[in-house]
């Protein structure tokens, strides 16, 4: 793991704490609670795949409402917002990358 959130080999959770600070929690990636948040981003992705499908039904619509489209921008910045948390997190997770500069010896 690398420290890029900060937080040397913690995990960034799916989930906000009090206040909306970011929760983190420090695991080899095996145990009961690394599980529970694999799982909520799985149903976060999957609700965020929805929300795009059902977004693209409103936009067609020409009768939408004002209302109808700012609940809907409403509940895509939610989707975005978990879909950016997911990602920075499982981004933190991966091994740092080798460059092909760093291959080639220094004379």
């Amino acid at each position: 793991m690398n420290s890029a959130n900060g937080v040397g080999g913690a995990r960034l959770l799916p989930w906000a704490g009090s206040g909306g600070k970011l929760c983190y929690l420090v695991t080899d990636g095996t145990g009961y609670l690394s599980r529970v948040a694999d799982n909520i981003e799985s149903v976060q992705l999957g609700m965020a795949g929805e929300l795009l499908d059902h977004a693209a039904d409103i936009l067609a619509d020409d009768k939408a409402t004002s209302a109808q489209l700012r609940f809907l921008a409403a509940r895509m910045a939610e989707a975005l917002r978990d879909a950016h948390r997911i990602a920075e997190s499982r981004g933190a997770r991966l091994a740092v990358p080798v460059h092909d500069s760093d291959l080639v010896p220094r004379v």
